[in-house]
Protein backbone atom coordinates (compact mmCIF):
# COMPACT_ATOMS: atom_id res chain seq x y z
CA UNK A 1 0.00 0.00 0.00
CA UNK A 2 1.23 3.47 -0.89
CA UNK A 3 1.49 5.61 2.26
CA UNK A 4 3.04 8.83 0.92
CA UNK A 5 4.16 10.50 -2.30
CA UNK A 6 7.10 12.89 -2.47
CA UNK A 7 8.85 14.16 -5.64
CA UNK A 8 8.72 11.01 -7.70
CA UNK A 9 9.18 8.62 -4.80
CA UNK A 10 6.45 6.53 -3.27
CA UNK A 11 6.61 5.31 0.33
CA UNK A 12 4.92 1.92 0.66
CA UNK A 13 4.37 -0.81 3.22
CA UNK A 14 4.64 -4.46 2.19
CA UNK A 15 1.49 -6.53 2.75
CA UNK A 16 0.00 -3.56 4.63
CA UNK A 17 2.49 -4.07 7.49
CA UNK A 18 3.80 -0.75 8.90
CA UNK A 19 6.88 -2.61 10.14
CA UNK A 20 7.89 -3.32 6.50
CA UNK A 21 8.34 0.10 4.88
CA UNK A 22 10.05 0.59 1.53
CA UNK A 23 10.58 3.43 -0.93
CA UNK A 24 9.83 2.85 -4.61
CA UNK A 25 9.97 4.57 -7.96
CA UNK A 26 7.51 4.16 -10.81
CA UNK A 27 8.64 1.71 -13.47
CA UNK A 28 9.20 3.23 -16.89
CA UNK A 29 6.54 1.04 -18.49
CA UNK A 30 3.86 2.66 -16.30
CA UNK A 31 4.46 5.98 -18.03
CA UNK A 32 2.56 8.72 -16.20
CA UNK A 33 0.06 6.37 -14.55
CA UNK A 34 -1.15 8.25 -11.45
CA UNK A 35 -0.27 6.58 -8.15
CA UNK A 36 -1.79 8.03 -4.98
CA UNK A 37 -1.89 7.32 -1.27
CA UNK A 38 -4.00 4.25 -0.60
CA UNK A 39 -3.20 2.58 -3.90
CA UNK A 40 -2.33 -1.12 -3.83
CA UNK A 41 0.73 -1.71 -6.00
CA UNK A 42 2.99 -4.56 -7.08
CA UNK A 43 6.69 -3.93 -6.44
CA UNK A 44 9.88 -5.64 -7.53
CA UNK A 45 13.56 -5.14 -6.87
CA UNK A 46 15.17 -4.34 -3.54
CA UNK A 47 12.46 -4.86 -0.92
CA UNK A 48 14.78 -4.71 2.08
CA UNK A 49 13.76 -1.20 3.08
CA UNK A 50 17.37 -0.31 3.88
CA UNK A 51 18.40 3.35 3.55
CA UNK A 52 19.16 4.49 0.01
CA UNK A 53 17.43 1.49 -1.60
CA UNK A 54 14.66 1.74 -4.19
CA UNK A 55 12.08 -0.78 -5.33
CA UNK A 56 10.06 -0.38 -8.55
CA UNK A 57 6.29 -0.13 -8.83
CA UNK A 58 5.28 -2.26 -11.82
CA UNK A 59 1.50 -2.43 -11.46
CA UNK A 60 -1.32 -0.48 -9.84
CA UNK A 61 -4.26 -2.64 -8.76
CA UNK A 62 -7.83 -1.69 -9.62
CA UNK A 63 -9.18 0.73 -7.04
CA UNK A 64 -12.11 -0.37 -4.88
CA UNK A 65 -13.02 3.22 -4.02
CA UNK A 66 -11.69 6.60 -5.05
CA UNK A 67 -12.15 10.12 -3.70
CA UNK A 68 -11.87 12.73 -6.43
CA UNK A 69 -12.28 16.46 -6.67
CA UNK A 70 -11.78 19.18 -9.26
CA UNK A 71 -10.44 22.70 -8.80
CA UNK A 72 -13.89 24.07 -9.64
CA UNK A 73 -17.13 22.91 -11.21
CA UNK A 74 -15.97 23.63 -14.77
CA UNK A 75 -12.52 22.04 -14.49
CA UNK A 76 -12.33 18.89 -16.68
CA UNK A 77 -9.26 17.61 -14.82
CA UNK A 78 -10.03 15.26 -11.95
CA UNK A 79 -7.66 15.11 -9.01
CA UNK A 80 -7.59 11.81 -7.16
CA UNK A 81 -7.28 12.58 -3.46
CA UNK A 82 -6.96 9.02 -2.10
CA UNK A 83 -7.67 5.47 -3.25
CA UNK A 84 -9.24 2.46 -1.54
CA UNK A 85 -10.43 4.25 1.60
CA UNK A 86 -13.56 2.71 3.08
CA UNK A 87 -14.59 5.84 4.98
CA UNK A 88 -14.37 9.60 4.63
CA UNK A 89 -14.13 11.55 7.89
CA UNK A 90 -15.41 15.04 7.03
CA UNK A 91 -13.77 17.14 9.75
CA UNK A 92 -15.63 20.37 10.52
CA UNK A 93 -15.15 22.86 13.36
CA UNK A 94 -18.27 24.13 15.11
CA UNK A 95 -16.56 27.50 15.63
CA UNK A 96 -13.40 29.38 14.66
CA UNK A 97 -13.94 29.11 11.72
CA UNK A 98 -17.73 28.68 11.73
CA UNK A 99 -19.08 25.61 9.92
CA UNK A 100 -20.60 25.70 6.44
CA UNK A 101 -23.07 23.10 5.23
CA UNK A 102 -21.93 23.50 1.61
CA UNK A 103 -18.57 21.84 2.18
CA UNK A 104 -20.14 18.91 4.03
CA UNK A 105 -22.73 18.40 1.30
CA UNK A 106 -20.10 18.46 -1.42
CA UNK A 107 -17.78 16.10 0.44
CA UNK A 108 -20.68 13.72 1.02
CA UNK A 109 -21.57 13.77 -2.68
CA UNK A 110 -17.96 12.98 -3.60
CA UNK A 111 -17.85 10.17 -1.03
CA UNK A 112 -21.07 8.56 -2.27
CA UNK A 113 -19.97 8.82 -5.90
CA UNK A 114 -16.60 7.26 -5.08
CA UNK A 115 -17.88 4.40 -2.93
CA UNK A 116 -16.78 5.75 0.47
CA UNK A 117 -18.96 5.93 3.58
CA UNK A 118 -19.06 9.54 4.82
CA UNK A 119 -18.86 10.31 8.54
CA UNK A 120 -19.14 13.81 9.97
CA UNK A 121 -16.51 14.54 12.62
CA UNK A 122 -17.17 17.74 14.57
CA UNK A 123 -14.41 19.56 16.46
CA UNK A 124 -14.19 22.58 18.79
CA UNK A 125 -17.36 21.46 20.56
CA UNK A 126 -16.16 23.42 23.60
CA UNK A 127 -16.57 26.68 21.67
CA UNK A 128 -20.11 25.95 20.44
CA UNK A 129 -21.66 23.37 22.74
CA UNK A 130 -25.21 24.34 21.75
CA UNK A 131 -24.62 24.25 18.00
CA UNK A 132 -27.46 22.77 15.92
CA UNK A 133 -25.22 22.26 12.89
CA UNK A 134 -25.48 18.46 13.06
CA UNK A 135 -29.27 18.56 12.75
CA UNK A 136 -28.87 19.80 9.16
CA UNK A 137 -28.02 16.22 8.16
CA UNK A 138 -30.23 14.10 10.41
CA UNK A 139 -32.40 12.79 7.54
CA UNK A 140 -29.39 11.39 5.66
CA UNK A 141 -28.54 8.68 8.21
CA UNK A 142 -25.12 10.32 8.53
CA UNK A 143 -22.97 9.05 11.38
CA UNK A 144 -21.77 11.98 13.51
CA UNK A 145 -18.92 11.85 16.01
CA UNK A 146 -17.08 14.47 18.06
CA UNK A 147 -13.32 14.59 17.70
CA UNK A 148 -12.22 17.81 19.36
CA UNK A 149 -9.28 18.32 21.67
CA UNK A 150 -11.29 17.54 24.81
CA UNK A 151 -13.72 14.97 23.41
CA UNK A 152 -13.26 11.30 24.37
CA UNK A 153 -11.62 9.32 21.58
CA UNK A 154 -13.31 5.95 22.19
CA UNK A 155 -16.20 6.63 19.75
CA UNK A 156 -13.69 7.72 17.09
CA UNK A 157 -11.47 4.68 17.66
CA UNK A 158 -14.50 2.39 17.29
CA UNK A 159 -15.22 3.82 13.82
CA UNK A 160 -11.62 3.74 12.62
CA UNK A 161 -10.53 0.34 13.86
CA UNK A 162 -9.35 -2.13 11.19
CA UNK A 163 -10.29 0.07 8.24
CA UNK A 164 -8.71 2.67 5.94
CA UNK A 165 -10.18 6.11 6.56
CA UNK A 166 -9.46 9.43 4.85
CA UNK A 167 -9.64 12.64 6.88
CA UNK A 168 -10.79 15.68 4.92
CA UNK A 169 -11.30 19.26 6.03
CA UNK A 170 -10.04 22.77 5.51
CA UNK A 171 -7.11 24.15 7.46
CA UNK A 172 -7.71 25.26 11.02
CA UNK A 173 -10.56 22.89 11.88
CA UNK A 174 -8.44 20.70 14.17
CA UNK A 175 -7.73 17.84 11.79
CA UNK A 176 -4.01 17.65 12.61
CA UNK A 177 -4.79 17.88 16.32
CA UNK A 178 -7.11 14.88 15.93
CA UNK A 179 -4.44 12.95 14.02
CA UNK A 180 -1.87 13.65 16.73
CA UNK A 181 -4.26 12.30 19.36
CA UNK A 182 -4.95 9.17 17.31
CA UNK A 183 -1.32 8.60 16.32
CA UNK A 184 0.89 10.38 18.90
CA UNK A 185 4.11 9.66 17.00
CA UNK A 186 2.72 11.36 13.89
CA UNK A 187 3.67 14.85 15.13
CA UNK A 188 1.57 16.59 12.49
CA UNK A 189 2.05 20.36 12.50
CA UNK A 190 -0.77 22.33 14.10
CA UNK A 191 -1.56 25.90 13.06
CA UNK A 192 -3.80 28.74 14.14
CA UNK A 193 -6.80 30.21 12.34
CA UNK A 194 -6.16 33.63 10.84
CA UNK A 195 -8.32 36.65 11.55
CA UNK A 196 -10.24 36.29 8.29
CA UNK A 197 -11.46 32.79 9.14
CA UNK A 198 -9.03 30.95 6.89
CA UNK A 199 -6.87 28.27 8.43
CA UNK A 200 -3.21 27.97 7.62
CA UNK A 201 -2.07 24.92 5.71
CA UNK A 202 -0.41 22.73 8.31
CA UNK A 203 -0.34 19.44 6.35
CA UNK A 204 1.34 19.81 2.98
CA UNK A 205 0.88 16.30 1.60
CA UNK A 206 -1.32 13.28 2.15
CA UNK A 207 0.10 10.55 4.34
CA UNK A 208 -1.28 7.24 5.61
CA UNK A 209 -0.59 6.56 9.28
CA UNK A 210 -1.12 3.26 11.10
CA UNK A 211 -3.41 3.27 14.13
CA UNK A 212 -2.24 1.55 17.32
CA UNK A 213 -5.36 -0.66 17.47
CA UNK A 214 -5.34 -1.56 13.77
CA UNK A 215 -6.40 0.30 10.68
CA UNK A 216 -5.03 3.39 8.96
CA UNK A 217 -5.92 7.07 8.71
CA UNK A 218 -4.96 9.20 5.72
CA UNK A 219 -4.35 12.81 6.70
CA UNK A 220 -4.82 15.14 3.73
CA UNK A 221 -3.80 18.79 3.22
CA UNK A 222 -6.38 21.40 4.10
CA UNK A 223 -8.93 21.87 1.30
CA UNK A 224 -9.27 25.37 -0.15
CA UNK A 225 -11.97 24.48 -2.68
CA UNK A 226 -13.96 21.41 -3.61
CA UNK A 227 -15.23 21.18 -7.17
CA UNK A 228 -17.50 18.37 -8.39
CA UNK A 229 -17.29 18.66 -12.17
CA UNK A 230 -16.86 14.89 -12.44
CA UNK A 231 -20.02 13.93 -10.52
CA UNK A 232 -23.57 13.66 -11.87
CA UNK A 233 -26.85 13.64 -9.90
CA UNK A 234 -27.30 9.96 -10.79
CA UNK A 235 -23.91 9.18 -9.17
CA UNK A 236 -25.22 10.51 -5.87
CA UNK A 237 -28.64 8.86 -6.01
CA UNK A 238 -27.13 5.47 -6.85
CA UNK A 239 -25.45 5.46 -3.43
CA UNK A 240 -28.86 5.22 -1.72
CA UNK A 241 -30.27 1.71 -2.19
CA UNK A 242 -33.79 2.77 -1.24
CA UNK A 243 -33.88 5.41 -4.00
CA UNK A 244 -31.61 4.06 -6.74
CA UNK A 245 -34.24 1.97 -8.51
CA UNK A 246 -36.76 4.81 -8.63
CA UNK A 247 -34.71 7.09 -10.87
CA UNK A 248 -34.92 4.54 -13.69
CA UNK A 249 -38.41 5.97 -14.26
CA UNK A 250 -37.19 9.58 -14.43
CA UNK A 251 -37.23 11.34 -17.80
CA UNK A 252 -33.94 11.68 -19.62
CA UNK A 253 -31.80 14.52 -18.27
CA UNK A 254 -33.62 14.69 -14.94
CA UNK A 255 -31.53 16.37 -12.26
CA UNK A 256 -33.80 14.93 -9.52
CA UNK A 257 -34.31 18.33 -7.95
CA UNK A 258 -38.09 18.13 -8.25
CA UNK A 259 -40.50 20.82 -9.41
CA UNK A 260 -40.30 23.29 -10.98
CA UNK A 261 -36.98 22.14 -12.52
CA UNK A 262 -38.02 18.48 -12.83
CA UNK A 263 -41.83 18.17 -12.53
CA UNK A 264 -41.77 14.48 -13.52
CA UNK A 265 -39.00 13.32 -11.18
CA UNK A 266 -39.81 9.79 -9.99
CA UNK A 267 -38.47 10.53 -6.50
CA UNK A 268 -41.63 12.55 -5.84
CA UNK A 269 -43.72 9.39 -6.23
CA UNK A 270 -42.02 7.43 -3.44
CA UNK A 271 -44.39 6.96 -0.48
CA UNK A 272 -43.01 7.81 2.94
CA UNK A 273 -39.67 8.99 1.59
CA UNK A 274 -40.20 12.71 1.18
CA UNK A 275 -38.06 13.87 4.13
CA UNK A 276 -35.22 11.67 2.93
CA UNK A 277 -35.65 12.83 -0.66
CA UNK A 278 -35.63 16.45 0.51
CA UNK A 279 -32.40 15.87 2.43
CA UNK A 280 -30.69 14.22 -0.52
CA UNK A 281 -31.82 17.05 -2.78
CA UNK A 282 -29.73 19.36 -0.61
CA UNK A 283 -26.71 17.38 -1.80
CA UNK A 284 -27.89 17.77 -5.37
CA UNK A 285 -28.39 21.52 -4.93
CA UNK A 286 -24.75 21.74 -3.78
CA UNK A 287 -23.77 19.69 -6.80
CA UNK A 288 -25.63 22.03 -9.16
CA UNK A 289 -24.69 25.29 -7.47
CA UNK A 290 -21.72 26.09 -9.75
CA UNK A 291 -19.91 27.15 -6.58
CA UNK A 292 -17.04 24.80 -5.69
CA UNK A 293 -17.12 25.96 -2.08
CA UNK A 294 -14.11 28.12 -1.38
CA UNK A 295 -12.78 28.76 2.12
CA UNK A 296 -14.06 32.12 3.35
CA UNK A 297 -17.32 32.03 1.36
Amino acid sequence: MVTAVDRGRWSCVLEGDPARPIVAMRARELGRTPIVVGDQVDVVGDLSGRPDTLARIVRVADRRTVLRRTADDTDPFERVVVANAAQLFIVVALADPPPRTGFVERAMAAAYAGGLQPILCLTKHDLAAESEFATEFEDLDLTIVYGGRDDPLEPVHALLRDTLTCLLGHSGVGKSTLVNRLVPQAERAVGEVSGVGKGRHTSTQSIALPLPDGGWVIDTPGIRSFGLAHITPDDVIQAFADLADAIEDCPRGCTHLGPPADPECALDELPGKQRRVAAIRLLLVALNSNDPWVVGN
